[in-house]
């Protein structure tokens, strides 16, 4: 069955990935500075495995790795 319609969902981000240092700020996650869009890519993905989180990509090109 699906979720309540009331039910919000409370989602974590645990990472922030990219590859503007401008965009690299303090936050309850780990904020990472990737050289290129194939290592962002990379450390996302691997971040995520490990700590089993989805991973979502922004407009921007940013990562985040979320729990739900």
């Amino acid at each position: 069955m699906g979720r309540e319609q009331s039910m919000k969902p409370d989602y974590k981000v645990l990472a922030y990935v990219t590859t503007n240092k401008d965009r690299v700020i303090a936050s309850a996650g780990v904020a990472l500075f990737a050289t290129s869009e194939k290592d962002a890519n990379e450390m996302t993905v691997d971040i995520a495995k490990g700590l089993k989180a989805d991973v979502v990509q922004l407009t921007n090109g940013d990562y985040m790795v979320i729990r739900v």
